[in-house]
């Protein structure tokens, strides 16, 4: 047994304007599943697949009371692409951020919304990842959430050490996810958070189980009882959600 990464959520006042914002930036096409959720992914795409991780927007009466630590890291393909990307962002109404960063190469944004992102320089490891080029997670102890994740995941560990872990899919495509060591209490907003699923055919609730004896606990974002999906958290505390798997021989 094993899960997919699939999906980041965001939790937004207004689902739609966000996801618009996101799709625009990442050149993705929009849809929605329902009143109070838009889906953000690549036209054409065959969720779920490796090559992207997709963005779930969904409404919530309060987003001011959800905080998590992860965000997205944004790829360039040269230092011109950075800066036509960080120029288009802002027209779309992204706003530069001051999150302590200093001097750095990169440049700190955050969306419509207040959450923030990044705009990496060209990097040689993010060149094959598309648009989205890691979902960067704030941690403590980096070796013990790689050692959870990919446990927990079919996501295959690149690179550990006391600061810093690199996880992606085990087909060595899409973005990557990375737990970075930071200290202290968070001061950035971000309602963001990760979003696995088991794969077509195996259960739900032993997928469940089977993140329990990991180290995952149980977590109420007052999501209630008649949800398909569970909301379990991770070793340090990170909510996330497990999906429902498709039926075998349906994809999802």
């Amino acid at each position: 047994m094993a899960l997919r990464l699939v999906q980041v959520n965001f939790k937004a006042r207004d689902d739609a304007a966000l996801g618009r914002f996101w799709a625009d930036a990442l050149g993705w096409g929009v849809s929605s599943e329902g009143p109070g959720v838009t889906n953000v992914e690549p036209v054409g795409f065959d969720w779920p697949d490796p090559t992207a991780l997709c963005i779930d927007v969904v409404a919530v009466p309060d987003p001011e009371t959800v905080k998590y630590r992860a965000h997205l890291d944004l790829a360039t393909t040269s230092a011109a692409h950075k800066d036509e990307l960080v120029a288009r962002l802002l027209e779309l109404g992204a706003t530069h951020a001051d999150i302590g960063q200093g001097d750095v190469p990169w440049t700190v944004l955050a969306d419509p919304e207040g959450n923030v992102f990044c705009v990496l320089e060209p990097r040689e490891i993010y060149r094959d990842t598309g648009p989205i080029a890691t979902v960067v997670v704030n941690c403590t102890d980096p070796r013990a959430m790689a050692r959870f994740w990919s446990e927990a995941t079919d996501w295959t560990l690149h690179e550990v050490d006391d600061d810093h872990a690199r996880l992606r899919s085990a087909s060595g495509v899409g973005p990557y996810l990375e737990l970075l060591r930071t200290e202290g209490p968070e001061t950035v907003w971000n309602r963001v958070h990760l979003d696995v699923k088991p794969y077509a055919g195996d259960d739900l609730e032993a997928e469940v189980e089977r993140l329990r004896a990991l180290g995952a606990s149980d977590a109420d974002v007052g999501q209630g009882d008649d949800v398909s999906w569970r909301v379990l958290a991770d070793v340090e505390g990170n909510e996330f959600c497990v999906l429902a798997p498709d039926k075998a021989g349906v994809s999802g």
